[in-house]
């Protein structure tokens, strides 16, 4: 099972580092060049725990939905969000803060199972780590972008 493990240093306070990440609103900046859009769910503002949000959004020139919950939460510190339905056989993403001198450490670790078995695995070596990772990167940068600025207060963040 691939797994995809990001370390981003946020110059802000953990709690708004965590609020930002669970904001349907700032994803929905973040994946712009998708057109992902919240279907159904939570489908604005802070998503929380056991909730749910349903994405639609154009990858690899197809219109994909992909379902996710919140399947543990402890404010401020983690949560984790896994799939469950879409175009992977599955995925489970943790979010971890750690409050640090000068900042947070945001920490993403990202563990999926590609579909297609054999076919996967040749996806994965060829483009499917390498583009999850660059939307994940592209993410944790607009998550840095809002916290490290007055940028978060565009945000709903309740």
């Amino acid at each position: 099972m691939p797994r995809i493990k990001l370390l981003t240093h946020i110059k802000a306070d953990k709690e708004l580092v965590f609020n930002l990440s669970r904001s349907i609103d700032l994803h929905k900046i973040s994946v712009a060049k998708t057109n992902e859009e919240a279907i159904a769910g939570v489908t604005s503002g802070l998503i929380g725990p056991n909730e749910s949000v349903t994405w639609k959004g154009k990858h690899f020139g197809v219109t994909q939905k992909l379902s996710t919950k919140i399947t543990q939460y402890n404010y401020s510190d983690n949560f984790t969000d896994e799939m469950l339905s879409g175009a992977f056989e599955s995925f489970k993403h943790q979010h971890i803060f750690t409050k640090q001198e000068n900042g947070t450490l945001m920490t993403d670790i990202f563990d999926y199972k590609s579909p297609l078995m054999f076919l996967g695995k040749i996806a994965d070596y060829l483009f499917l780590k390498k583009y999850m990772t660059r939307l994940l990167e592209e993410r944790n940068q607009i998550i840095k972008e809002f916290a490290e600025s007055d940028k978060w207060k565009e945000v709903k963040l309740e």
